[in-house]
């Protein structure tokens, strides 16, 4: 079936309810839904946080009687299988949709192409993965969980414009961008399901990791690799604890005590594989999928960034450049050859680049 240019609009602003939810919905996918009748659109929907009720329930029963003979803009193939809700594939048969225009097949087996084979067999016409790149974009994060076991990742990196994240080993923390490109970063860690550091990113930075912004009460899981469990008791991470959900990876062989210490904050630690005496970043990030997560934020450090990057693990970078260099010994955000590899182009390409405030960013997406 072939679509019109109002079809990729009206498909454009359904990825853009999608959106609204990114972060809250796992384990199920941030899908967002568009019925429209005449030109106007006359329901909507979004799934909701906590993954229910799903996009096209919501904008079904926004529409009532007025989706009967309507087309139904949906970012993701609708599910077709009996789970604690009937499936929306059976809703959107019964509401009277006449014309589907959708995203990707989902890949999950429950689903995989089965939602609109059943739309086809009830006689409404299907037109499936429209606008593909944003439709896998939108849907990184479930795809690769259902495909791959894990969830994708989003690597942030802010650098001084002489290319260092933090300063010498007895330096003060480096406060490197400025109000815009941190207001950036808390609306990013809001679409993400964990925030994710190293070690040592939180022990030089003692960082809260959470969503700070008016009006938004997000706490997305916070996640500290630590093989030897050097995260002290004392630091903010393991004080807020029980009010910011917060996962310490380790080795198994971890220091008891230190366990213990932990724990009695509310800091849950799970046992992880190491690789060279670090925890190993695919073992870990498979068990967050296998929790449920879908999206991951990591914000460090180097080394973290750097391993991200060579084992094509960091399916988003976010690069902030600052305006002012360091002009001194550092640390630096990424050695020459992760960014060698950003900048191939067999290997990523900008989606994005600009300004933010003083700051220049670069928005990288792995191929």
């Amino acid at each position: 079936m072939a679509c019109s240019a109002d079809d990729e609009r009206f498909m454009r602003a359904a990825f853009a309810l999608g959106r609204r939810h990114l972060g809250a919905t796992a384990p199920n996918p941030a899908v967002g839904a568009l019925i429209v009748r005449d030109g106007v659109a006359v329901g909507r929907g979004a799934t909701a946080p906590g993954g229910r009720p799903h996009a096209e329930t919501q904008a079904l029963a926004q529409a009532g009687g007025l989706a009967r003979g309507a087309t139904l803009y949906v970012t993701l193939e609708p599910c077709a299988h009996h789970g604690k809700t009937p499936p929306c594939a059976e809703a959107i048969v019964a509401a009277g949709i006449a014309r589907v225009v959708g995203g990707p097949t989902d890949p999950d087996d429950r689903v995989a192409g089965e939602g609109y084979g059943l739309l086809r067999r009830a006689g409404i016409e299907v037109a499936p993965d429209v606008l593909p790149e944003e439709g896998r974009r939108a849907h990184r994060g479930h795809i690769l969980r259902v495909t791959e076991g894990r969830p994708m990742v989003t690597l942030k990196i802010a650098q001084t414009a002489d290319g260092f994240a933090a300063g010498d080993a007895h330096d003060p923390r480096l406060a490197i961008t400025g109000p815009a490109a941190n207001l950036r970063t808390h609306v990013l860690r809001a679409q993400h399901d964990a925030i994710m550091v190293g070690i040592g990113t939180a022990l030089g930075d003692d960082p809260l990791m959470t969503v700070r912004l008016p009006g938004c009460d997000r706490k997305p899981l916070r996640v500290v690799l630590d093989a030897r469990l050097d995260l002290p008791p004392r630091s903010r991470l393991a004080v807020g604890a029980r009010e910011f959900p917060t996962l310490v990876f380790c080795g198994a062989g971890a220091d008891p005590a230190r366990r213990a210490a932990l724990e009695e904050l509310g800091v849950e630690l799970v046992d992880c594989q190491l690789a060279q005496g670090r925890i190993d970043l695919d073992a870990a990030l498979r068990a967050l999928g296998a929790r449920g997560l879908t999206r991951v934020f990591s914000e460090g450090g180097p080394r973290v960034g750097a391993e991200l990057i060579a084992r094509g693990l960091a399916d988003e970078t976010i690069l902030f450049t600052a305006p002012k260099p360091l002009g001194r010994k550092g640390v630096e955000a990424l050695p020459a050859w992760a960014r060698d590899l950003l900048a191939d182009s067999g290997l990523h390409r900008v989606v994005e680049q600009g300004l933010l405030g003083a700051d220049r960013f670069i928005h990288y997406e792995r191929i």
